[in-house]
Parts: C-alpha cells; structure tokens; sequence
C-alpha cells in the first residue's frame, strides 16, 4: 500500500545517510546481507562468494527473488555483454519496484559497474521487503512489528531490555532469550552471563546453524567491539529468527485450531453434565431444606430458641452461600453454555424435564420465602423469648432484691426489745420504726411490680409460671405478715414510750428534790462527823446548842425522805405492773434511793454519837477551866511576890542603907527568905504541868504564864546573888583601901546621881516587868553606867578630858569592851586614882630590897625570900632583864611591877 511504500521511502532514506558513516556497518552489512543471501540461494543449489561481483550480470540476481518471492521473472538474456547485464539487473530492479518499492538512486549501471555500496542498499532494500515488512504484530508492521515481537517474546527473561536493533543486542542475552523462548531444550539461559557477549553471542549464532538452519550473519567480536552495531544487519538477522519461529508457530495453529474445535465440544458436554448434576443436587438440597424451614414448632427456652438461631445462622452463613454460589454458578454455565453452543453453531441444550433454569429459580423463589418466614417466625419467637427471659430474669432481680430486703425484717418486727430499754432508747426506736414504715411504703411499689411480672409471665405462657407464681405468692404473705407485725411493733412501741414519760417524770421529781435532800444529808453528816478544837466551855456549849438545833429539823427531813422515797415506789409499782423490768438507775442524777437511805441512817447513828462527844467535851472543858483557876490562883500570888522581892533587893542594892555589914545582913535575910519559897514555885510547876497534858495553853484568869514565873523566880535569884557578891566585893575593896563608910557612901551617891536610868526604887520592877513582857523595855545595864554618864560624872570631879585620855580610862575601867562601868570598876578606879602612885612604888622598892638593890632578880633570890606559890608565880610572869652586867636567867622586876598594875611603865 502506500503507506508501506511511504515507510520504505524513509528507511531508503536512512540507508542513503547510512552510506556516508562507518566503513565498520559497511564490513557486517556485507558479511550479514551476504549470508542471508546464500540462505535462500541453496534452495536453488547455488550461493555468492562476493556480494559485489557476484550479482553485476543480475542473474543471482534474478534467481534470488524468484526463491525469496516464490515468483517467477522474465527470461534473463544469455548474453555477457555490459548491456546484457545492465538488462537482467532492470529485470530485477522492476520486480521490485513492481512490489511497491520505490527504489531511490540505485541504478542497473553501479550495480553491474560492482558499486559495493549501491549493491548493500539493494540487498537491503530486498530484505526490507521480502523478510521484515509483511511482519505484523498487534498493529504494528515492518520493523516496529520487529521491534514490538521481540520486546514481546523477551519480556520474562531477567537483563534482557531491547529497545532497538543496534545496542540492546550487544551482550548475546537478547538472542538467547528468543531462541529460549520457542526452543528451552537447546539453550541452558539460566547459566548465561551478562559478562560474557561474546560466550553468548557465539551460543545463538551456533545453536541457530545447528538446529534452527539459520546460517551465522553476524561476527560477535565485531558485535562487542562496535559502540553501536549495525542496525541492518542485526534487523536482518534478527528476522530469520521471526520467520523460523512463525512458521512453526503457523503449524502449531493449525493443531490448535482442531484441538480448539474439539475441547470447545468436550467442554460444551461437560458443562451439560455438570449443570445436570448441580441441577439435580441443588434441587435435592432445595426438597430437604423446605421441611426443616417450615417446622414452626417452638422451644421453651431461650438456649433451646438460640440453638435454632444459631443453626439457621450456619445455615444462612456455611450452608447457603455455598448454594447461592452454585445457584449463580448454574445460572453461568447455562447461559455461558448456550452462548457458546451459539458461538460454534450448535443447536441450544434442552435440560431434562424439572431442571431448566426456571425450575431452579421458582424452587428457590419458594426456599426463599420459606426461609423469609422461617426467619421471621425465629426472630419473633426469640423476641418473645426474650421479652419472657427479660421479664423473668427482672421478676427474679426484683424478687431477690425484696427477699433480702425483707430478710430477718419479721424477727426484727417481732423482737421485744423495748421492753429492756431506756425512754431514750425507745424514742430512738420509735424513730427507727418511723423510718421503717417509710421504707415498707416505698417498698409497697415493688411488691406491686413484682406481682405485675408474674401476671404478665403468667399471660405470654412462660414455661416455669408455676415456680414464678409460688414465689409471688410467698412474697405476698411475707409482706401482709410485714404490715401486721409493723403496726402491732408501733402500738407497742408508743404504749411503751407513754409508760416510760410516766416514768420519766417520776425519775425528775425523784431528782429534783433528791438532789437538794442530799446535799443536805451530806452537809449533816460533814457537820456530824466534823472535828472540833474547842478551848472553852463556852465554846462547847455553843457547839451543843447548835446541836440541838439540828436535831430539832430532823423531823420535816424524815418526811421529805418519805416522800422522796413515795417516788421511787411509784416507779416500781408501774414496773411490776407492766412487767418492765425494775428501774435502778436514774438518767437525772446517779443517786440511788439506797444512798438516800444509807446516809439517814448514817445521821441517825452519828446524831447520840455527836451527843454524847460534846458532853464529854463539856466535862472535859470544865475540868480545864478548874484547872486554870486553881493555876491563876497561885500565879497572882507568887508574881506579885516575886516582883516585890526583887524590888526589895534593888533598894539593898543602892546602898543607902546602913553599913556593908547591916546591907549584907538584911540581904542574907531576903536569901533565906527566897530559898523557903521554892516549894510554891513546885507547886504551881504541878499544875501548869496537869494545865498542859490538858492541852490547856491559854488562861485568862491571870497574866502570868509558868514561864514569866520562871523568869521571875530566876531573875531573882541571879539579883540576890549579884547583889549579895557586890557587896562582898565593896567590903573587900574598903578594907584593901581603908576606905570609910562616908567615902563608900559619896562614892554611891556620885554614881547613881549619873547612873540616871538606875536611879530610884522602880528599876528592879522595871528590869523583871521587861522579862515577863508585862511592861517596860528591857534595860541592859543593870546598875551599870554608860560611858557618856561616866565621862560627865569624871568631869564634875574636875578631871580635864581630852578623846585620848578618856580612851585610855576606858580600857581600864571596861577591859573587856562591854560599853558600861560597874560600880565596882567606879570605885577601883576612882580609889587607885588617889593612891596608885605609892602603891607601884612600894612594890618595886619591896622587890629593890630582896634583889639587895640590883636592878634585877634572880630564881633563887624569889624562891628563898617569897612563899613557894608566890615565887613560882613572879618567876613564869616576870620577862627576862636586858640590861648590862646581868647574870643569865636574871628577872625585870621593875617590868613585872608595871604589869601588875595595867602600866606600860612605871
């Protein structure tokens, strides 16, 4: 056709570029177009040795297209000349341009001339036309179709991509795949290796010779070496092997076809078989499954319904869909066989009688509705079930819920505790109850509710309505007992609670005038049993009246105990006459009636006990008071006495009365006197002493107490030994000092002129009124002189006294620092003040004379002259003599002398 002609136009075209490239392409293309050449010449008994030579008189020419084209041509000339071959090569040339080839440039003259160029591009013009432009594949022609086939025929084999005819063939995969692909047994391609193009290539080209009668066109070196193969002369090998596979390829169709036409028949009465046999055992199923979905006869439980549900379910899941499957797959075969008997112009299948399609479907038209129904009835059965299940299971819930609910509710109802309880507690109880009712009414709804679900059980025909009814039935009783036991449980409660407040009010009153009346027995048995420290009998006679007082009340509060005890009584007698159980206890105050009791009898043994103490206390407060009066007695009369006497001792004391020796006389008088009144002083110390085993300490009949007594008494013997010891000491001193009775009497008169707190006939009562604390301060001096008075009286003799001088009289007259002057030191002092002088004189001339006038005496100067005593004495008093020319163990006389009498030195 044209377009054929069009598209050698083009590739004439590219063989014209193709001239002017590699002189590589030219050496394969002679080589290639050569062989292919000799291919379809030996078919003619002939061959070309060189392409170019062998064709310039066009007769192998000639006879090359008559074998190619199973054609024949004209007569070729016989002749040799030029003209002759330049004729047979037209031939030739218009043969194949009468086969739509327009041949471009190539003229009968360059192939006779043996133009080795010219000469490829006709060879390859033949090739493109004989060989390659009649191959078709899926649309495609000539070379695409080439193309296309050898894309198609490798596809499955691994590093094999051909996507020309030039490149994609250089490592030998390409042809090993297609002699693989229509002859596995003659090539191993599994071992093949892309690494080795020449190993693979050689493989194709020898097993193509060898067994496919393809002669080798190619050289595989020439193949590697080159970048780019020469595109023609792979095509033209490349479509030897098309043309030796096709023809196979042709007879195996051939074979097909007939086996085609007879598995079309095989296949036609198999499928008529088997669409009787499915028929049959589907019609089969059909006829046994009908029956069981019909049965409509129902389960009485749940599991049992379930059961059913669960078998339609493998039904409608396991066994059905195989079913509908071979349904649907009947339905296929019958009309994929009928179309197929109409494709081959067969008559159509008839199926035996009851097995045509319509059969089939109105068999399972009625499956189907019977299924429809059957699973309708199941679903509304189930429903059923379990509107029955929902029911019963919520009657048993509802039922197990009151049954615990009610659970020990009528012990609870029938107890009797109440009976043991306090008001509280019964109040508490009350409320309890009060709560209870409530409950039992709200529970009232359910019971209600329960009985419904037994009914409505009873109504849908529930298989196990006899044990739902038994059930209600007891829950019903239970619950009419319930309200009987609720209302008796009430009225017992509140008769209780009424009895109680009685009681209550009782144990109130018990408590409000028990508690006031006890104190009183409390305070009654304090006072009772109180101790008393009484010291008069005043005193106890008060406690007595205030005794008799009490005992006066006692009387009214024996009635308040009556009546308080009337209370309790009342609350027993309610107790025993209701049966409660006796009341010990009050909830108002833990005294019991017993305590009441107790403690009155108590006040009733403590009252003559209290009696007979206070007139016991009363004897014994008498006898105190004789005691004190027979002590007071005594006492007023031997203070007085003693105050008397001491006073009496004082004036002897002045010394202005009489001589020494007439003072002294009278004083021994008034010792003597003294010692025969000691036995009044014993006496009164037997009384004071029976006064304190008494425990009698006070006494307000007299001033005196023993101890002022004792005082007295022995401030006035100290007074009479002191004054009778002064005036010892006066008579030694005037007897020493030759001192008359007048110098004695002036001296006395100086020192008490100064003496000023001595002075007058009060100071021994003054002195003994101190001690016994019955009047004046005490007075320390006791006919001592304080150092002012000494000093004014040393003044008033004319003494000039400066603070030295008067310290150092001082020291003599009070050595011990005592801060008075005795009499006595008044009239050492003021005696050794006229005559110390010759006195300390003479006894330093007296020792003068024994030492026979030395400055110092010796031991045994003292011990021959002075008695032993006296010797011994001067001898461990006098200090050694430090003066010159003295003998060892000489004595200062003149030393010892001044010691003596108090001087530093004489």
């Amino acid at each position: 056709g044209s377009g054929g002609r069009g598209e050698y136009m083009e590739q004439e075209e590219d063989w014209d570029r193709d001239l002017l490239l590699d002189p590589a392409w030219e050496k394969q293309q002679r080589k290639t177009f050569t062989a292919w050449c000799n291919s379809h010449l030996r078919k003619a008994g002939t061959q070309i040795e060189n392409i170019e030579e062998d064709f310039r008189n066009g007769l192998k020419l000639m006879l090359l297209l008559e074998v190619i084209s199973g054609e024949r041509l004209p007569r070729p000339d016989k002749g040799k000349m030029r003209f002759h071959k330049i004729a047979n090569v037209n031939k030739a040339l218009d043969f194949i341009a009468s086969k739509g080839v327009k041949l471009v440039s190539i003229g009968a003259e360059e192939i006779v001339d043996g133009n080795l160029k010219m000469t490829l591009g006709m060879i390859w013009t033949i090739i493109l036309r004989f060989a390659i432009q009649d191959i078709s594949v899926e649309e495609t022609s000539a070379k695409e179709g080439l193309l296309l086939w050898c894309q198609r025929k490798t596809a499955p084999y691994r590093n094999v991509n051909v996507q020309n005819f030039h490149t994609s063939w250089k490592d030998g995969l390409a042809l090993c795949a297609l002699i693989h692909r229509h002859r596995p047994d003659l090539i191993d391609y599994a071992k093949l290796r892309k690494d080795d193009p020449v190993g693979n290539l050689n493989t194709a080209f020898e097993v193509a010779e060898k067994y496919l009668d393809i002669p080798k066109m190619l050289d595989a070196e020439d193949i590697v070496n080159t970048p780019k193969p020469d595109e023609k002369a792979v095509m033209t090998y490349v479509s030897c092997f098309y043309h030796a596979f096709a023809g196979a390829e042709q007879a195996e169709t051939a074979a097909n076809r007939i086996c085609k036409v007879l598995a079309v028949n095989q296949e036609n009465e198999k499928l008529m078989e088997e669409y009787e046999k499915l028929a049959s055992e589907l019609l089969e199923w059909i006829r046994r499954t009908v029956p069981w979905l019909e049965n409509r006869v129902g389960e009485p439980s749940m599991s049992a319904m379930q059961r059913k549900l669960e078998d339609f379910r493998d039904y409608r899941r396991l066994h059905k869909p195989p079913r509908v499957q071979e349904k649907c797959q009947l339905e296929i075969n019958f009309n994929t066989l009928q179309t197929k008997l109409r494709l081959s112009h067969r008559p159509a299948f008839m199926p035996s009688e009851g097995k045509l399609v319509s059969d089939i479907a109105n068999a399972w038209r009625g499956l189907e509705q019977v299924e429809k129904g059957y699973e309708d009835w199941l679903l509304s059965e189930i429903r059923r079930l379990q509107r029955l299940q929902h029911l019963a299971e919520k009657f048993r819930q509802k039922a197990s819920l009151h049954e615990a609910w009610t659970r020990g509710k009528e012990d609870m109802l029938s107890q009797r505790d109440y009976e043991s309880a306090s008001l509280q507690e019964v109040r508490a109880l009350l409320r309890r109850h009060e709560a209870f009712e409530s409950d039992l009414a709200a529970h009232q709804d359910r019971v209600e509710h329960i009985a419904a679900l037994a009914q409505e059980l009873n109504e849908l025909d529930y298989h196990e309505a006899a044990s739902v009814n038994s059930r209600c039935q007891a829950i019903c009783d239970q619950w009419d007992s319930l309200g009987t036991l609720t209302q008796k449980r009430r009225d017992a409660l509140e008769r209780m609670e009424k009895l109680l407040e009685t009681i209550d009010q009782l144990q109130l009153e018990f408590a409000r005038r028990a508690a006031p009346f006890n104190n009183w027995l409390d305070g009654a048995v304090e006072d009772l049993q109180d101790v008393w420290l009484v010291h008069s009998v005043e005193e106890t006679q008060s406690l007595l009246t205030a005794h008799e007082q009490f005992k006066a009340t006692l009387p009214e509060a024996d009635r308040e105990r009556g009546a308080i005890m009337g209370i309790q009584a009342e609350i027993q007698k309610i107790c025993q006459t209701y049966g409660l159980r006796p009341i010990t206890t009050s909830p108002y105050i833990s005294l019991s009636p017993q305590d009441i009791n107790n403690k009155w009898d108590k006040i009733r043994k403590l009252v003559p006990s209290r009696d007979q103490t206070l007139q016991e206390e009363l004897a014994r407060q008498q006898m105190n008071e004789r005691l004190r009066r027979q002590f007071a007695a005594q006492a007023n009369a031997i203070g007085p006495w003693i105050q008397a006497k001491v006073e009496e001792v004082g004036r002897l004391a002045a010394g202005l009365i009489g001589s020494l020796e007439d003072q002294m006389a009278g004083l021994r008088q008034q010792e003597q006197n003294i010692i025969n009144y000691k036995s009044n002083i014993d006496r009164l110390e037997g009384d004071h002493q029976l006064l304190q085993e008494s425990l009698v300490f006070d006494n307000k009949h007299t001033v005196y107490s023993m101890e002022h007594i004792r005082v007295g008494w022995e401030q006035l013997l100290t007074s009479i030994a002191r004054t009778i010891n002064e005036v010892e000491n006066q008579v030694l001193t005037r007897d020493a000092k030759g001192l008359s009775q007048e110098q004695l009497n002036e001296f006395r008169a100086s020192f008490n002129h100064f003496d000023r707190v001595s002075r007058g006939p009060a100071l021994w009562g003054k002195r003994l009124g101190s001690w016994w604390g019955l009047g004046t301060k005490p007075d320390k001096r006791n006919g001592m002189m304080e150092p002012d008075d000494f000093r004014a009286c040393l003044i008033s003799m004319g003494y000039d006294l400066g603070e030295v001088e008067f310290a150092r009289i001082m020291t003599m007259v009070d050595p011990n620092a005592a801060g008075v002057v005795t009499f006595q030191a008044f009239i050492d002092f003021m005696t050794r003040e006229t005559a110390e002088t010759d006195t300390a004189e003479q006894v330093v001339a007296s020792f003068k004379i024994l030492a026979g006038d030395k400055k110092y005496i010796t031991a045994e100067e003292l011990r021959r002259e002075l008695p032993a005593e006296q010797a011994e004495y001067c001898i461990r008093r006098m200090v050694p003599y430090k003066g010159s020319g003295a003998p060892a163990g000489a004595l200062d006389y003149v030393a010892f002398s001044s010691a003596l009498y108090g001087e530093s030195d004489l």
